[in-house]
C-alpha cells in the first residue's frame, strides 16, 4: 500500500500566492451565501467545540509560521477546510504567517520566545450541516452527470469505476453510477472506521494504559490499554507519554518503600491472532494493546517503515529501562496478566479519540486504524479481533441507518483485499458525519486530509481545488479510491466518492479521481 508521509508545512509554500489567488473569489461568493446560517451554527456547536480540543493545535500554527500556508487571510466562508474548533485552518495559519496578532491564543504563554503569534479567530465554517442550506439549490442530477460521466469514463479508472455525489444538507442523492455495488476500498474503510469508533464511544473517549502492582509480590504489570499512539520519545506532543508513566510508577513505588520489582506486561484485551492478514508489512504492526511509537524502529510518526517483532515486549524493556533511571530496579519483562486484586500504580490517558480518529485518517495511520476496529469491539460486546471488530462495524453503521448491504470490513485499515464498501456506503457516512444530530461524528470530517496541504493529499491538487477537497484516499494494487467533501461554485457541501477497481496505472488513475473531484468543486451544473 502506498502511504506518502505527511511533509513539512514548507513544502506548500511557493503554491500560496496561486492558491489564494485562484480561489479567493469563490470563496467571497459562499460567505454571501453562508452569512446568514454562520451566527446560529457557532452557536449550536459551542458545546461540542469545548469538548474537543485537540493538543496539536498551535503545532500546526506553528509550522505555519515557517511556511506561511494559506488562503486569503480575513475571508470567512462556507468552504473547507476547517478544523475541530470551528476555525478555517488555512485562514487562521496564514494570518499567523503574516505576523498578525489577536483571537485565539492556542496556548502560548504570554511574552514567551520562539511560539506562534496568536491568530485572528474565524468564523464557524460548518454551513451547509444542519437545516435547509440558504445558498442555491443543490446542482442539478442531469448536469452533474453530464459533467462528471465523461471523466469516470476514463480508461485508466478500470472496466467499471463506482461514483456517488450527495447534497449533505438534505442527504439526496444527485449523482450515481454502480453507486451500489461492493468494491475494495482500500484505505477509504478507515471513514467507516472512524464513524464506527465515535458513534459507540463518543468524541471524548481515551484510552488509558496503567501500571498496577500485584500485592505480596513485588510484581509490577504493565497493562496495554490499546493506545497506539503511547510514545516513549522524549518530547510527547500532546500524546501518552511511557517515560511519564514510569515517572509516576516509581514515584508511587517510593512512597511504598519498594525499590525493585518483577516486570510483566499484560495484552489480554485484545484476542486472537496479533498478525493482520496481508502478513508482516512495514505499514503496521502487529496488532497488540501495547506498544510504543507504533513499534517503529525510527524516528518517523506516518508512512511505512520496518516495526519491532514484538512491540509489547519492546514497550514492556523501554518501560523497565525508564524505571532503572528513576531508581527503581525492575527484571526483564514477560507476559502476564494483571489479577483482579492488582492495585493501580499510575495511568497515562491517550488524546480524545477526536484526535486519533483526526490522525489516523489525515495521515492514512494504520495502527491507529486497526486498534480504534479493536476498541469498537470491545465496546459493543464483541471478541476483540479481526472477526469481532468486522461484525461491531458492520452491526453500528446499520444501526446509525447507513446502507450497509455487501459490505465487509476484514480489517480496520483497508489494507485487506477482502475489505468490501459502496460508494453509497462512504457518501452516506460523510453525510452522516456532518449531521447535527451527531456532533459525536464530526472528527470523520475534519480529520479529512486537505487537497495540497495536509496528509496524503499534500502533493496533490497544486492547481484548482487545493485548499477546497478534503478527501481520503485509498491506494493499492489495482485499487485507487478517493471519498470526502467538496463545497460547490454555489456554496453548496457534497459528500463523494470514487472507487476504482482492476486499475493498471496507479499515477493515471489518481490523476483521474482528482480531475473528477476538482471539476466537482468548480461545478455549478445548473
Amino acid at each position: 500500500m502506498v502511504v506518502p508521509e505527511l511533509r513539512p508545512w514548507r513544502a506548500a509554500r511557493p503554491h500560496v500566492v496561486r492558491i489564494a489567488d485562484a480561489v479567493r473569489p469563490r470563496l467571497a461568493r459562499a460567505a454571501a451565501a453562508a452569512k446568514p446560517r454562520i451566527a446560529r451554527l457557532a452557536r449550536a456547536g459551542k458545546p461540542q467545540v469545548a469538548r474537543i480540543t485537540r493538543p496539536k493545535t498551535w503545532q500546526y500554527t506553528a509550522g505555519a509560521t515557517t511556511a506561511g500556508l494559506a488562503l486569503a487571510a480575513g475571508v470567512v466562508t462556507a468552504a473547507g477546510p476547517w478544523d475541530s474548533s470551528g476555525q478555517r485552518t488555512a485562514e487562521r495559519d496564514r494570518a499567523v504567517a503574516l505576523g498578525r496578532v489577536g483571537g485565539t491564543d492556542h496556548g502560548r504563554a504570554p511574552g514567551a520566545p520562539a511560539q506562534p503569534r496568536p491568530a485572528p479567530s474565524a468564523g464557524p465554517v460548518l454551513t451547509g450541516l444542519g437545516g435547509v442550506s440558504t445558498v442555491k439549490s443543490a446542482p442539478d442530477g442531469k448536469a452533474l452527470a453530464n459533467t462528471l460521466t465523461p471523466l469516470l469514463e476514463d480508461p485508466a479508472l478500470g472496466p467499471r469505476p463506482a461514483a456517488a455525489v450527495v447534497d449533505v444538507t438534505t442527504g439526496r442523492r444527485l449523482y450515481g453510477t454502480a453507486s451500489d455495488a461492493p468494491l475494495t476500498p482500500a484505505s477509504t474503510t478507515k471513514i467507516a472506521t472512524a464513524v464506527a469508533a465515535l458513534s459507540v464511544m463518543g468524541a471524548d473517549h481515551r484510552l488509558t494504559t496503567r501500571a498496577a502492582l500485584e500485592p505480596d509480590t513485588k510484581e509490577v504489570v504493565l497493562v496495554g490499554g490499546g493506545d497506539p499512539t503511547l510514545t516513549a520519545r522524549e518530547a510527547s506532543e500532546g500524546w501518552a507519554s511511557l517515560r511519564t508513566l514510569a515517572d509516576r510508577t516509581a514515584a508511587a513505588l517510593a512512597q511504598r518503600g519498594v525499590r525493585d520489582v518483577t516486570l510483566s506486561y499484560d495484552t489480554t484485551l485484545y484476542a486472537g491472532s496479533q498478525k493482520h492478514p496481508i502478513g508482516v508489512n512495514p505499514n503496521l504492526a502487529l496488532v497488540s494493546p501495547l506498544m510504543a511509537d507504533e513499534g517503529r524502529t525510527n524516528d518517523s510518526t506516518s508512512g511505512p517503515v520496518r516495526r519491532v517483532t514484538d512491540p509489547a515486549a519492546d514497550a514492556a524493556r523501554r518501560f523497565g529501562d525508564f524505571l532503572k533511571a528513576r531508581g527503581i530496579a525492575a527484571t526483564s519483562p514477560g507476559p502476564s496478566k494483571a489479577t483482579t486484586r492488582a492495585k493501580t500504580l499510575a495511568t497515562v490517558a491517550s488524546p480524545p479519540l477526536s484526535a486519533l480518529v483526526e490522525r489516523m485518517l489525515t495521515d492514512s495511520d494504520n495502527d491507529i486504524a486497526e486498534a480504534l476496529a479493536r476498541q469498537t469491539a470491545i465496546a459493543t460486546g464483541h471478541r476483540a479481533d479481526f472477526a469481532g471488530a468486522d461484525r461491531a462495524i458492520n452491526s453500528r453503521l446499520r444501526t446509525l441507518g447507513l446502507p450497509v448491504k455487501g459490505a465487509a470490513f476484514k480489517d480496520g485499515s483497508g489494507l485487506n483485499r477482502a475489505d468490501r464498501l459502496t460508494a453509497d456506503l462512504l457518501t452516506a457516512l460523510l453525510a452522516k458525519a456532518a449531521d447535527p444530530a451527531h456532533p459525536e461524528l464530526r472528527p470523520a470530517l475534519t480529520g479529512l486530509p486537505v487537497a495540497g496541504f495536509t496528509g496524503t493529499l499534500t502533493t496533490r491538487y497544486a492547481d484548482g481545488a487545493a485548499g477546497v477537497v478534503r478527501a481520503k484516499t485509498g491506494t493499492l494494487t489495482g485499487v485507487n479510491t478517493l471519498a470526502g467533501t467538496v463545497v460547490d461554485q454555489d456554496g453548496r457541501l457534497l459528500a463523494f466518492a470514487f472507487m476504482a477497481n482492476d486499475t493498471t496505472n496507479p499515477e493515471a488513475a489518481q490523476k483521474a479521481l482528482d480531475r473528477a473531484a476538482t471539476t466537482l468543486a468548480a461545478c455549478g451544473c445548473r
